[in-house]
């Protein structure tokens, strides 16, 4: 009797799913107009191919997020306690309810089973269809837009819609209406005229480091691996290469690490790690092309300063694509679309991870539509649920991006504009410091999200510093309410690099983030050879137990939108979070713990 009724709606739910194209199309999501610098260029070719992403609802992602708070609060008898992969698919899963009716709908409209793909959750569903198929499935039209900036093409609508009868089963679908132009955040690349290698020459004076130890002067101009290990009190530790810890970088956008240059590198920063690898993970026909002029500055930078940081450390680079393929020409885009999901499908689904991944990429939050962002979000919770700590630069805009603070609401009201993925609430965003003795950088992306409310983990931090503004500071240009960017800092100017085999210095937040994340990375390394869980999702334990191993900045401001942007001060601050590293009292506070 009970196995009746449970099936008897589900067979009427199917009944009618069968007659989806009878039921009324109503809008699914649709945007005012295409964010600044978007034109639209003309009606999309309708042979073009769309690899459209289609995201079922995740009842249980909310026992997923409880499994996340217990399993990386320090204070709970589960932390580290961390779910299988198994164990969050099954919170990531759909109904079966949904699979079906979804899988109904893309039948009537020719798309069977052997046609399309599922993620290892089954909550993502990817078909290839040709623009005419998607505008008739979508009840849409798509254009091409092209960025007057860059000149990057792109195929998108500004609205779509779904039979009624769908709307519960699908959350979006993209791409669509998302305008994001995912770029690496770093401000500037320039060739110094006298960098050689003797400009690693052991150095005539030093400067008192935070933690009271001596730092090479020199690193007041040039960053360098030795410069890190001094200024954040990590000079005598060494990882082990066969522990089970791993470190890995991302790359989008056809950012290639060049090997040449990265060898280069090792012998003028950390010689015992030349000759050193990696392992190259393709996800959706990511490549690594290794000609001189194919070297990317932001690829380089990542991987040369985070192996060469945590070496002997196994190192893993991921390189994910973006773009399906296509036929160039003067109307038929550049790249169709965003690659995070792409990622996360693939990371997903394997059984065993870095225990830290460092991202440096990102773009406006307002961008990237609400339904994209909180989806992302969520993936990323689901790798914090396993363990993982993801990182993440906080961009290099200050408090806005140039010139360009205005809502993508259609009233063009002046606003600070935060970046993502740096303001989910489940990922630890990096901001930028420079100098000895270390002040906030100017350019460090700092506030908070318009869409992520303020979680626990931060409501006294951040509470404190809004308490600290005059009545009415930035009033209606910031969301005081809002989850605060960033949780960390580090340093973020004059990174010295090899690109093109010539060295060269580097600038920007994403300097931060992989600098911050090779000490994640060495905690873990002492946490894991001590038989002890790796840290995770990192927040948490940072604002309830962490900050005390961090460097608080309190001089500095990041300017943008015609404001001098938030300070930095006393405690948590939106512009360099809690802190810098102290890796020693880092690593005491981490290995008190279980």
């Amino acid at each position: 009797m009970w196995s009746l009724l449970l099936a008897l709606p589900f067979a009427v739910t199917l009944v009618s799913a069968s007659h989806h194209k009878d039921f009324p199309h109503k809008i699914k999501e649709s945007i005012e107009a295409p964010p600044h610098g978007w034109l639209r260029h003309g009606p999309a070719p309708p042979d073009h191919l769309l690899e459209l992403k289609i995201a079922l609802p995740r009842p249980h992602f909310p026992i997923l997020e409880k499994h996340l708070w217990e399993v990386s609060n320090p204070s709970h008898e589960r932390y580290g306690a961390y779910l299988s992969k198994e164990e969050t698919e099954a919170l990531m899963a759909p109904h079966p309810e949904t699979l079906d009716i979804v899988s109904e709908w893309l039948a009537s409209h020719g798309i069977e089973e052997e046609h399309l793909y599922r993620s290892s959750a089954q909550d993502w569903v990817t078909i290839r269809v040709q623009v005419g198929l998607a505008e008739e499935m979508l009840n849409t039209k798509y254009d091409v837009y092209t960025h007057s900036d860059s000149g990057e093409s792109i195929v998108r609508t500004t609205s779509y819609s779904l039979p009624e009868s769908l709307h519960e089963h699908i959350e979006l679908i993209q791409p669509t209406t998302i305008f994001t132009r995912l770029r690496p955040f770093k401000s500037t690349l320039h060739w110094p005229n006298t960098v050689s290698s003797g400009s690693l020459s052991p150095p005539t004076s030093t400067l008192t480091g935070p933690a009271g130890n001596p730092v090479d002067a020199s690193c007041n101009g040039t960053i360098t691996i030795t410069c890190l290990r001094q200024l954040y009190n990590a000079v005598g530790y060494n990882t082990s290469a066969t522990n089970g810890n791993k470190f890995a970088v991302t790359a989008y956008i056809e950012e290639y690490t060049n090997n040449q240059d990265l060898q280069q590198f090792f012998q003028l920063e950390n010689p015992m790690a030349y000759g050193s690898n990696y392992t190259f993970v393709s996800i959706n026909g990511g490549t690594n092309n290794q000609t001189y002029a194919a070297a990317g500055v932001e690829a380089n930078l990542d991987t040369q300063f985070a192996y060469g940081l945590t070496y002997p450390t196994p190192a893993t680079f991921y390189s994910t694509g973006g773009s399906p393929p296509y036929i160039p020409d003067e109307v038929t885009p550049t790249d169709t679309n965003e690659p995070y999901v792409n990622w996360l499908d693939y990371v997903s689904s394997q059984n065993y991870l870095p225990q830290t991944i460092s991202t440096s990429y990102g773009d406006d939050e307002q961008t990237v539509p609400y339904t994209y962002a909180t989806r992302v979000c969520a993936g990323f919770a689901a790798l914090g649920a396993r363990g993982i700590s993801l990182l993440f630069s906080s961009g290099d805009g200050g408090v806005g991006d140039g010139d360009q603070c205005f809502s993508n609401d259609g009233t063009n009201k002046t606003m600070f504009v935060p970046k993502f993925p740096a303001a989910c609430p489940y990922v630890t965003s990096v901001g930028g410091t420079n100098y000895i003795p270390e002040t906030a950088v100017f350019f460090s992306g700092g506030g908070f999200s318009n869409y992520f409310p303020r979680p626990d983990y931060q409501q006294t931090a951040v509470s404190k510093y809004l308490q600290t503004l005059a009545p009415g500071t930035y009033e209606g240009l910031y969301n005081p309410h809002g989850r605060g960017i960033p949780d960390v800092a580090a340093q973020a100017m004059s990174f010295l690099i090899v690109y093109q085999g010539q060295p060269s210095y580097a600038t920007g937040t994403s300097c931060a983030s992989p600098t911050f994340a090779s000490f994640v990375s060495m905690l873990n390394d002492a946490r894991i050879g001590a038989d002890k869980p790796p840290l995770g999702f990192l927040n948490p334990w940072l604002y309830e137990t962490g900050y005390a191993g961090l460097n608080d900045i309190t001089i500095g401001n990041n300017p943008g939108c015609g404001t001098e942007g938030f300070n930095a001060t006393i405690g948590w601050d939106p512009i360099t979070g809690l802190g810098t590293p102290n890796f020693e009292k880092l690593l005491a506070l981490a290995m008190m713990d279980p």
